[in-house]
């Protein structure tokens, strides 16, 4: 997943607004959004090569999305990091325990950020910084560096995000994930890639032959107990391939 906006509204009849792209390979084969049946409760898309997932929710209404951070100077391998969101929507700790849990180890892992929450909190970890934030009310964006770092496209896609959140609808959140335009060179970030390839990565939507925005993904959580999940699937050159919806209605958590 390399760009995230997000409105956390905690009291709101609409607490949590996501759009988000997930940017990879298109030749890494994924599963569609949809129900796991291995992991009962979770609905997510999915990273067949590894088993975990990008962004997912949970039918007791735990939600968890990441990004990685891009960074060549930093070390590569180590667990998936998909795994990281599929264990807190199949776990039962609340998002501050699995957090505190999750520094213990982190430091195995390639860089990454987590969101991790619910209806009620909602929680970032950058895995540089090791410390477990809970956010307050605002509009967020989240790409391959820390939370809110100024990328255009961060902005671009920040600004509409606010445009929508009066009525806000899955197939409108899906469409502003789409712009394709590139950032002017003057303000490309420096994450050690280069100016060609900074200047590829710069726009919301990203479309080459070979590497690409292989998912979009719409989420609206209803306080009422809905939570309304979209997903638009592309391949090579930003060709749409498919699209999911679900309406899931949360069940109540178990108890710990």
């Amino acid at each position: 997943m390399c760009l995230i906006v997000f409105a956390w509204r905690p009291g709101h009849p609409q607490p949590l607004i996501v759009a988000a792209n997930r940017d990879e390979f298109y030749a890494r084969p994924s599963q569609a959004l949809g129900h796991w049946d291995d992991r009962p409760g979770i609905y997510a898309g999915r990273d067949l090569k590894a088993g975990g997932t990008w962004l997912g929710i949970s039918e007791t209404g735990r939600f968890a999305a990441l990004t990685n951070i891009r960074d060549p100077r930093l070390p590569q391998g180590g667990p998936s990091r998909g795994e990281l969101v599929a264990g807190f929507l199949h776990g039962r700790q609340s998002a501050g325990q699995y957090l505190d849990e999750l520094g213990k180890r982190a430091a195995a892992y390639a860089g990454f950020n987590l969101l991790v929450g619910d209806s009620r909190q909602l929680w970032h970890f950058n895995q540089q910084q090791g410390i477990p934030r809970q956010l307050q009310e605002g509009l967020y964006g989240l790409s391959n560096a820390d939370l809110d770092s100024p990328w255009p496209k961060l902005r671009r896609a920040k600004a509409a995000l606010a445009s929508c959140l009066e009525q806000p609808q899955t197939g409108a959140l899906l469409d502003l994930l789409q712009d394709a335009q590139s950032a002017d060179a003057a303000e490309l970030p420096e994450t050690g890639v280069g100016p060609a390839l900074e200047k590829m990565l710069s726009s919301v939507f990203i479309a080459t032959p070979s590497y690409g925005t292989c998912a979009s993904t719409a989420l609206i959580v209803e306080a009422a107990g809905i939570s309304r999940l979209a997903e638009r699937r592309f391949g090579p050159g930003g060709v749409l391939q498919g699209e999911t919806r679900l309406d899931i209605r949360q069940l109540p958590a178990p108890k710990v």
